[in-house]
């Protein structure tokens, strides 16, 4: 397993029937995850100290609940990179920040670092630019896209925040696929791609997106865009049906068979403080380039 455990800034406290105990910065916040299955192991005193809890509706969908402690929005840093993100809970659940992704930011991070060269990087489903802003730290020029223009105005906040307002980030708004394509008619390439998708969604135009049905494809349709001398492909799915070793083999398959190199592919997770086990939080396939 990939585990994101550098951070100070945040902390999974504790997990337990169906929700997570969740420390982000000075504030303790519940949520729903699905996968934590086990029951009676919390530690009730730590739970009541939460600021803020997030409970599902029974119609669908879900709120934060009316006595929260919580303020609109605060920062939070990554220090082992000196990343610094706007905590900003939404009526999702979701806080535009997915920490068990520091573990991926540290990969992509060293290997740009290290790579000796000037690397152009495309992040895809950006969100809020956890990985873009990582990239653009280690030098990297950057093109972050996302569909959602909310997520690209929060993706630039936190790269201000990271002192990165005037690195070389190009923030597009637009459909991902749409983008793909057009880069590939431009004759566009990138040395290092990323991407987060959704398990589903629909475009702007009522497009149908559903992971399981359309990753392969997309996957093969962005390898157009990887340069003669590309650097790596990193493809994150929190689709749970879908495990990490189907997702190295789509790499494999749509990537590594025309340029080589080598395929990891593992879950993701985050430790649990009062357990000592790691909550699985998703997969990652990563696809590099072998050394000249």
């Amino acid at each position: 397993m990939y585990i994101a455990d550098k951070w100070k800034d945040y902390e999974l406290i504790d997990a337990d029937s169906g929700k997570r105990l969740e420390r982000w910065g000075s504030y303790s916040l519940v949520r729903p995850d699905p996968q934590v299955i086990w029951k009676g192991c919390a530690s009730d005193k730590l739970w009541k100290k939460a600021d803020a809890k997030y409970t599902r509706s029974k119609s669908g969908g879900g709120a934060w609940d009316d006595n929260s402690r919580m303020p609109e929005k605060w920062q939070i840093e990554y220090q082992n990179l000196g990343l610094k993100f706007v905590v900003r809970p939404t009526g999702f659940k979701h806080t535009g920040i997915f920490p068990e992704q520091a573990v991926n930011w540290e990969w992509s991070y060293d290997l740009i670092k290290n790579s000796g060269r000037k690397i152009k990087l495309l992040n895809l489903f950006a969100y809020t630019g956890g990985a873009t802003i990582a990239a653009a730290a280690a030098g990297a020029s950057v093109c972050h896209v996302d569909a959602s223009r909310g997520m690209v105005e929060q993706a630039k906040e936190n790269a201000a925040l990271s002192g990165l307002a005037d690195a070389p980030i190009r923030y597009i708004v637009d459909d991902c696929r749409k983008f793909v394509e057009r880069e590939i008619r431009r004759g566009n390439k990138y040395d290092a791609i990323i991407m987060d998708p959704p398990s589903y969604g629909r475009g702007p135009s009522g497009e149908l997106w559903k992971l399981e049905d359309n990753i392969y494809e997309f996957v093969q349709l962005c390898s157009n865009l990887i340069s003669d001398k590309p650097l790596f492909v990193l493809v994150n799915s929190y689709t749970t049906g879908l495990s990490a070793s189907t997702m190295g083999c789509v790499l494999s398959l749509a990537v590594k068979s025309r340029f080589g190199g080598h395929v990891d592919a593992d879950e993701v997770g985050l430790p649990i403080s009062a357990s000592g086990v790691n909550l699985p939080c998703g997969a990652a396939a990563r696809w590099v380039a072998l050394k000249d």
